[in-house]
């Protein structure tokens, strides 16, 4: 057992401080952690498979270190052959020990993360996950009052009506399992105990000790899903979230805000019921293409929510009533109590034994035992009808409304404070009801969403056999006449006799469960690839027609790029229709998809165009007097919408926020928000900081020239994406070679198909698997492809429009946090690595297509340091770039693991270099086996998928 020694060095560990040389500042120990947690992990490796693999894993990264020091492509190659002379048991080996170290590599940051942060040292606003992009919420409020000129109280009435609702999604990006997600959190744990000052001889060695055992018992898990996950899978672990972190994260952040209100003047709390925070779910909602996502499936999720919710609830409020043992009270409680003790005597079968026994000498505990019985029932009829359909605890047992629940808490505090106690009063029993008012009694609401084409053949169903036409024949005039006209009928739409196929009986059958179900269980129904009025109105006839009693507000996603600019259009047109203006009571819910938009015309164009719907559908909204809030479908990477939280709110158009913002939370990105108190804490402070800001001190409209100049670029970018992705026959036999999307599926990362249509090419393919495949190729296609073009274009015809564009990135948030995430993607791609791929796997007659690609690639990257004005790619964001040189060479060890896999499942004569088995004592083979089933040669699925999941850590990103 080796003892904690920071000076040794191994051979990996002085090639990391050649990539790395000198510290980037005083306080930066990344070099530092990153070795400590390599030499335990190595150690382990050979105690566990012998010297010559730890030997071989040092070689192998010697050489991946020399590429990255010389860029020299025949160094990939040498690399491959290395690879391959490994049998299927090693190779194995080797790939899963080159992706642990990734996830160690990435602990090593968040701890160093925390370090920094903890000594208060500011990094560039670049990089995320530096102190500056936190803006801690006091010194945004403090910036507010200095900067901005705004009043404590402007601030506190502002804060207190505001609201951001999480929406955590089931979108498969995720590819860490979490079982592994919890040993890496033990392992980062360990590291932060282990630099503590002040820590005896003892604790050292014995963290060390520990940190040696999680770090080997995370490489002993098997990283790779061996079997899709269900729906109610999906839930259960987005639960776990909360479970965890969210829970208790709330009202541990809330009371930061009053803390931070205090502090700058504010003697009073934010009222326990103000909506600051809420969260919402797609988990078990999300039908949109997938089969899976049934009407049980849905029914399960939303009664296994409640379940969870009522168990947490019960098991917090005992050790709230031994805390509320206080006799004094106001009459209203003291009579309150003397009811439920009468009637506990009259009523027993639905009061658990115990809390008959509380005297009236204890108000406050008879009151909450009142609350702990009904909780109790509460979770024991979802319990029962989640598990046989029926229940017999009657419903008057439970609560079936929140405000059946808060009214006895709200008693409780009134009481505490009329009597003198209102420290006590703002105790527990305030962050209780902050969690009550939070969470509700379903812990989350559940969205609903279902594409629009699915509505329509419902709707034709129905016309048909109403013997009134076809539905999807009609033009949008007829349709939006004959469904207004059935909304303003009373007589039923169709009876039991409609004849249904499965598709129809499926959407039919989910609004039935919503009709079921509580009404608190649901969120909107967003209605993806929404392209007109109609598809929302047919929406609200159906959820009439199947007796959903308080129907959800209905929701439409644009997503592409027509779509989008036709938005607008359509929304003046559904809020001039009288019915439908009643209907939503002057509040309406529009959503913006980042991820087909990009897919649909790259980045750029979609980054402007999403700019200007939102600007446009704003000011329809205001001219209607409609209360709109914007719900931003941003994924995890930068080509679905991903990027700094703060800057992105930030840099949305002037007004376009205004005090509510809902946005998803998707795959890995809930880990990286929710995984740890430390990050859920962060994560509140960040949206509920830039919401404010962005909406008491706008950020400023771009100039006449600036949106002329967008447009324009935007056009070209446009077509010159188009012209690859679209109308180049070549294209589609190339992506499909040159990345691993064929093998996408085999990850198991969600229950959703990777296709809307599984017989469909590009454009069914979802935006997840289409980013996730040119990610793990480090060639990025879909962020940069057009951009290039754009930038030539504008400053071939104008050299002033260059000193135009350096002006938009110095003053325009929008345009700098765009071009910044470029330069982010740029400095993680890398084209030889892609050229490897195409030399490998592409066939000789698209290898000049490849070739043209990757010149784009070049100009475009040297286009767009000349408009931010940098000599290099990150000079200005030194502490990103030292994490990205760091975690180079593992990546590049994988990618050219990864190239050279399906060449050999691909094309089954290619042979590769044999060499003997290394570590004969103690076999790595039996690791093979446990993918019997696979139709590949032995080992090579689970070193595909290894390699996925490792280059998706070492980049940050999956889809």
């Amino acid at each position: 057992m080796a003892t904690v020694k920071l000076e040794k060095l191994t051979s990996i560990d002085a090639q990391l401080r050649l990539l790395a040389p000198g510290k980037v500042s005083e306080d930066d120990r990344l070099v530092e952690y990153d070795a400590l947690l390599l030499d335990r992990f190595l150690d382990s490796l050979e105690s566990l498979h012998g010297a010559e693999i730890r030997e071989r894993v040092q070689e192998v990264y010697e050489h991946a270190a020399e590429y990255e020091r010389t860029q020299d492509t025949n160094k990939l190659e040498e690399l491959g052959k290395l690879l391959t002379s490994l049998d299927a048991g090693d190779s194995i080996v080797v790939t899963k020990a080159f992706s642990h170290m990734l996830n160690l590599s990435n602990l090593a940051e968040e701890v160093q993360i925390a370090y920094r942060r903890k000594i208060k040292k500011k990094g560039d606003l670049a990089d995320e996950s530096s102190a500056a992009t936190e803006s801690d919420f006091e010194e945004t409020l403090r910036r507010l009052i200095t900067d901005m000129k705004k009043s404590p109280q402007e601030i506190f009435e502002t804060l207190k009506n505001q609201t951001v609702d999480l929406v955590l999604t089931a979108h498969p990006t995720q590819s860490v399992r979490r079982s592994l997600l919890q040993k890496h959190g033990r392992i980062r744990d360990c590291m932060t105990q282990l630099h503590a000052k002040d820590i005896s001889a003892d604790d050292k060695q014995e963290l060390d000790e520990a940190l040696q055992r999680e770090i080997q018992a995370a490489f002993r898990t098997d990283e790779i899903r061996r079997a899709q996950p269900t729906p109610q899978d999906e839930m259960r672990l987005g639960m776990s979230y909360f479970h965890e972190t969210i829970w208790k994260g709330v009202p541990k952040f809330l009371r930061r805000v009053d803390t931070a209100l205090k502090n700058i003047g504010i003697n009073e709390r934010v009222p326990y019921n103000a909506p600051l925070i809420q969260f919402s779910s797609w988990m078990g909602g999300d039908r949109d293409g997938n089969p899976r996502v049934t009407p049980e499936a849905t029914r399960d999720v939303c009664l296994l929510a409640r379940m969870i919710a009522a168990n947490m609830y019960f098991s917090q409020i005992e050790d709230l009533m031994f805390e509320l043992s206080m006799w004094r009270c106001n009459d209203e409680l003291n009579a309150r109590a003397q009811e439920i003790h009468k009637q506990s005597k009259s009523d027993a079968k639905h009061y658990i034994e115990f809390w008959k026994r509380i005297p009236l000498s204890e108000p406050y505990r008879v009151v909450l035992g009142d609350v702990s019985d009904k909780l109790y029932y509460t979770r024991d009829r979802a319990r029962q009808l989640l598990t046989s359909g029926v229940s017999d605890v009657p419903e008057e047992a439970t609560f079936t409304h929140i405000d059946q629940f808060l009214e006895p808490l709200e008693l409780c505090y009134k009481s505490l404070c009329d009597c003198g106690d209102r420290p006590i009063a703002d105790g527990s029993l305030l962050d209780f009801m902050r969690q009550v008012s939070t969470f509700g009694l379903s812990l989350t609401k559940l969205d609903i969403r279902q594409e629009s084409g699915r509505h329509a053949e419902v709707m034709d169903a129905i016309t048909r056999h109403l013997g009134v036409g076809s539905y999807v024949e009609w033009a949008e005039e007829k349709r939006q006449e004959w469904l207004l006209s059935e909304l303003k009928s009373n007589r039923p739409l169709f009876g039991s006799d409609l004849p249904k196929n499965d598709d129809i009986a499926a959407v039919l059958d989910a609004l039935h469960v919503i009709a079921e179900l509580p009404s608190d269980s649901f969120g909107p129904y967003i209605i993806s690839m929404a392209t007109a009025p109609s598809d929302v109105l047919a929406v609200e006839l159906l959820q009439r027609a199947c007796g959903v009693k308080k129907p959800l507000n209905v929701v439409p996603l644009f997503e592409r790029l027509a779509d989008l600019e036709n938005a607008p259009a359509s929304m003046t047109r559904l809020f001039s229709i009288d019915w439908y203006k009643e209907r939503i009571n002057g509040k309406q819910q529009v959503m913006i998809g980042y991820s087909d938009s990009g897919k649909d015309a790259g980045r750029l164009s979609a980054a402007w165009q999403l700019y200007k719907a939102q600007e446009q559908l704003k000011k329809i909204a205001n001219d209607f007097g409609v209360k709109l809030t914007m719900f931003h479908g941003r994924g995890g990477t930068v080509g679905r919408g991903g990027g700094p939280t703060h800057l992105a709110i930030l840099s949305q158009p002037p007004g376009t926020i205004d005090g509510s913002l809902r946005v998803t939370i998707q795959g890995e990105v809930i880990e990286q928000s929710f995984g740890e108190e430390h990050l859920c804490f962060r994560t509140l402070q960040r949206y509920t900081a830039a919401t404010l800001e962005h909406g008491m001190h706008p950020p400023i409209s771009p100039k006449p020239e600036w949106r002329a100049l967008m447009d324009e670029m935007s056009v070209v970018a446009t077509k010159e994406y188009r012209s690859v992705v679209m109308r180049e026959p070549r294209f589609v036999e190339y992506f499909r070679r040159a990345t691993p999307e064929t093998e996408y599926g085999r990850m198991n990362i969600g229950s959703r198909p990777a296709k809307r249509n599984p017989k469909g090419g590009i454009e069914s393919l979802r935006a997840i698997p289409w980013i996730f495949a040119w990610t793990q190729t480090r060639f990025h296609l879909p962020v940069w492809l057009g951009v290039g073009a754009a930038f030539k274009h504008v400053i071939e015809k104008d050299a002033k429009n260059l000193t135009m564009l350096k002006a938009m990135y110095n003053e325009w948030p929008f345009f700098r946090v765009t071009i910044d995430l470029l330069e982010m993607v740029f400095a993680k791609g890398d084209p030889g690595i892609a050229a490897l791929y195409d030399k490998l796997l592409v066939s000789d007659d698209l290898k000049p297509f490849g070739e043209h690609l990757r010149k784009c690639y070049g100009e475009t990257k040297d286009l767009l340091l000349k408009v931010a004005g940098h000599k290099d790619i990150l000079e200005g964001d030194p502490y990103l770039k030292q994490r990205l040189r760091l975690r180079d060479p593992y990546v590049t060890i994988l990618n050219v693991c990864q190239a050279y896999t399906p060449k050999r499942i691909r094309d089954p004569d290619y042979k590769a270099t044999e060499k003997p088995h290394l570590s004969k004592d103690k076999p790595a083979a039996e690791l093979v086996d446990l993918n019997p089933t696979s139709e590949y040669p032995p080992g090579l699925e689970d070193t595909l998928i290894l390699t996925m999941k490792g280059i998706a850590a070492g980049l940050q990103n999956t889809g």
